[in-house]
């Protein structure tokens, strides 16, 4: 049987120019689209259990939108106002960018970075005498403390959201022959809706070490792996491996 059917465990593309789309058309694909995981606020009373004070620190380091996007729900929620002295240490250009939809972008102090943690820290090292903070999920890269503790740097961690399984009850089964991860949650979050999954015939494809490890250590067969010197991208890697398996299936 040739691979027809997709499942990618994300929200569906807003923009028309996805890869996936391309994909899609290309070999005659039908890919579907479904969050296996989903965001939920960390409430405010939770919050002061840290006994984190956001006003003890002089720089925020975003790694992500969404870690944004609840910075400030903190604060609001938490009646403070943040002082426009604060410096915000991005991980990305795009990310700093979006700060935009709360403050006042060319009157602050905001540093990015090329989009990876290990070169931001190169940033946040110029800036020693700050005192970071660092808005997370409770699942997070091991990397950000590991760096910011090697590195010397004083940082306080606040757990402002979390990640959880999605309810996919409504799927029923697992009809896809291809099913695309790209976060070890993904894979809790399959084994959580569908405890009785057996994987037979389905084609996994995981994106990124931590989850293909996830992959291996469920006891799932990993058959398609992202990123490869050969695809830099999921899509890429989809495409090279679907090519070759349906040609074969001729």
């Amino acid at each position: 049987m040739k691979i027809k059917r997709i499942l990618v465990s994300q929200p569906k593309p807003t923009t028309p120019k996805s890869p996936y789309f391309d994909l899609a058309d290309k070999n005659n694909l039908k890919i579907d689209f479904r969050p296996f995981i989903q965001v939920e606020a960390v409430p405010s009373k939770e919050f002061r259990k840290q006994k984190v004070n956001i006003l003890d620190h002089t720089a925020v380091i975003f790694t992500s939108r969404t870690a944004i996007d609840h910075f400030f729900r903190i604060c609001e929620d938490t009646r403070i106002t943040v002082p426009d002295t604060m410096k915000y240490f991005c991980i990305s250009e795009a990310t700093a960018f979006y700060l935009q939809k709360y403050i006042v972008y060319r009157k602050r102090k905001i540093f990015h970075s090329t989009g990876k943690f290990p070169d931001l820290v190169d940033v946040l090292k110029k800036h020693k005498d700050e005192t970071f903070l660092v808005p997370l999920s409770d699942i997070h890269k091991q990397e950000i403390p590991t760096l910011l503790n090697k590195n010397k740097l004083k940082y306080s961690k606040a757990i402002l959201y979390r990640t959880v399984s999605s309810d996919l009850s409504d799927l029923k089964e697992i009809d896809y022959d291809i099913l695309v991860f790209f976060s070890p949650s993904g894979i809790a979050s399959l084994l959580q809706n569908f405890p009785d999954f057996d994987q037979k015939e389905t084609k996994i494809a995981s994106f990124g070490p931590a989850t293909a490890k996830a992959v291996k250590e469920a006891g799932l067969r990993l058959d398609i792996q992202a990123p490869m010197p050969q695809a830099p991208s999921m899509a890429m890697a989809l495409e090279q491996y679907i090519k070759k398996y349906n040609k074969s299936k001729k």
